[in-house]
C-alpha cells in the first residue's frame, strides 16, 4: 500500500498540460531560450560574414602558388580599372566632335553655295530681262568672239582633212589591190606579160607615193587637232572660269549697290560690311581672270600663226608634188618636216603579241 501511496505521489509531482502535453520546468526554459540565442547570433555572424565578404574585383591571385609572398600577389580589381573606360569614352567624344565639326564646315559650304548660286541666278535673270547692269570689256569680248568663230571654222577645215585622208586611204589601198592582180595576171597571161607588167609597177609607184602624202596629210590632221581641241579648247575653259568670275562679281556688286541704298540700323550696317568684303574678294577673282584670259588670247594667236604657217605649207607643198609626179619632191617635204613614215605593218601587232 506504501508503494502504491509513493507511486501516487510520484505521478502527481509531473504537470499535465491542457492537450496532454508535457510542461517545461522553469530551468528548463532557461536553457531552451539560451539556445535559441545562441543560434540567433550564430546566423547573425553567418550573415555578416555573407555580406561583407570578400569582393570578387578584391580578390588576389598568387602567382608563387600556395604559401607565395605577398610581391606576386595581382589585384584582380586592377585588369579592369577606370582608366580604360576614361580611355574609350574621351575618344569617342573626341570622334564625335570632329564628327560634328566635319558636318559644320560642310552646312557651311553649302550655305555660301546656295547664296551664291541665287545671287548668280537672279543676276542672270536680270541681265536676259534687260533689268540687270553688266560688266562689259568690249575688246576682250571681241577677241573672245573672234576665237570661238575661229575654232568653229578650224573644227570644219579638221572635219574635211579627216575625211580626204579615209577617202585617199581607200584609194591608196585600192591601187594596191590593183596592183597586186596586175603582176599576178602578168605571170598568168604570157600573151600579156607586158601590158599588165607595167599597170602593175605604174600602181605600186603610185601606191608608194600615196602612201607618203598619206604622211603628211595624217602629221597636218594631227597638228590641226592638238591646235584645236588642246590649245583652243584650254584657252575657251580659262574663258569659261573669267565669265563666271564676270557674272558673280556683278552679282555681288549689284547686292552692295542694294544694301547701300537702304537703311543704315546696326544690321544693315553689319550686313553692308559683309557685302562689301565678298563684293572686293569677287573683284579679285574677276580682274586676275580677266588678265589670265588676255595673256593666253595673246599666245594663243602667236602659237596659232606659227602652226598654221607650218602646216599650210607642207600640206600645199605635199600635194603639189603628189599630183606632179615628183616623188623626189615629196620625200624632201616630209624630210623638211621631220615627218618619219611608218613602215609597212608597223601597225599590226607582232607574232608574240598575238599569242
Amino acid at each position: 500500500m506504501a508503494d502504491g501511496i509513493m507511486s501516487k505521489a510520484a505521478t502527481m509531482e509531473i504537470p499535465i498540460s491542457s492537450n496532454g502535453d508535457t510542461r517545461t520546468l522553469p530551468e528548463d526554459d532557461g536553457l531552451e531560450q539560451a539556445a535559441k540565442l545562441q543560434r540567433r547570433l550564430h546566423e547573425k555572424d553567418l550573415q555578416q560574414v555573407m555580406v561583407s565578404g570578400p569582393n570578387l574585383n578584391e580578390t588576389s591571385i598568387v602567382s608563387g602558388g600556395y604559401g607565395g609572398t605577398a610581391e606576386g600577389i595581382i589585384p584582380t580589381g586592377s585588369i579592369k580599372g577606370p582608366s580604360m573606360h576614361h580611355s574609350s569614352s574621351s575618344s569617342s567624344v573626341a570622334a564625335e566632335d570632329t564628327s560634328r565639326g566635319v558636318a559644320a564646315d560642310k552646312l557651311e559650304n553649302v550655305k555660301k553655295w546656295g547664296l551664291s548660286t541665287y545671287k548668280c541666278t537672279k543676276q542672270m535673270i536680270s541681265e536676259r530681262f534687260g533689268r540687270g547692269s553688266r560688266t562689259v570689256d568690249l575688246e576682250l569680248e571681241a577677241q573672245i568672239e573672234l576665237l570661238r568663230d575661229t575654232k568653229s571654222k578650224y573644227e570644219n577645215v579638221l572635219r574635211l582633212a579627216r575625211a580626204l585622208t579615209n577617202h585617199f586611204y581607200n584609194m591608196v589601198q585600192t591601187q594596191h589591190s590593183l596592183g597586186d592582180t596586175f603582176a599576178d595576171l602578168s605571170q598568168k597571161s604570157p600573151e600579156l606579160r607586158d601590158e599588165f607588167g607595167y599597170n602593175a609597177e605604174t600602181q605600186k609607184l603610185l601606191c608608194k607615193n600615196g602612201e607618203t602624202l598619206l604622211g603628211a596629210i595624217n602629221f597636218f590632221v594631227s597638228s590641226i587637232n592638238t591646235l584645236v581641241n588642246k590649245t583652243m579648247e584650254d584657252t575657251l575653259m580659262t574663258i569659261k572660269m573669267y565669265e563666271n568670275a564676270r557674272l558673280e562679281y556683278d552679282a555681288y556688286r549689284s547686292d552692295l549697290e542694294e544694301l547701300s541704298l537702304g537703311p543704315r540700323d546696326a544690321a544693315a550696317v553689319a550686313r553692308l560690311d559683309a557685302a562689301q568684303q565678298q563684293y572686293q574678294v569677287q573683284k579679285d577673282r574677276y580682274e586676275r581672270l580677266r588678265s589670265d584670259v588676255t595673256i593666253k588670247l595673246k599666245f594663243l594667236e602667236e602659237n596659232k600663226v606659227k602652226v598654221m604657217h607650218k602646216q599650210l605649207l607642207l600640206f600645199h607643198n605635199a600635194i603639189s608634188a603628189y599630183f606632179a609626179g615628183n616623188q623626189q619632191q615629196l620625200a624632201q617635204t616630209l624630210q623638211q618636216f621631220n615627218i618619219k613614215l611608218k613602215p609597212p605593218g608597223a601597225d599590226k601587232p607582232s607574232w608574240l603579241e598575238e599569242q
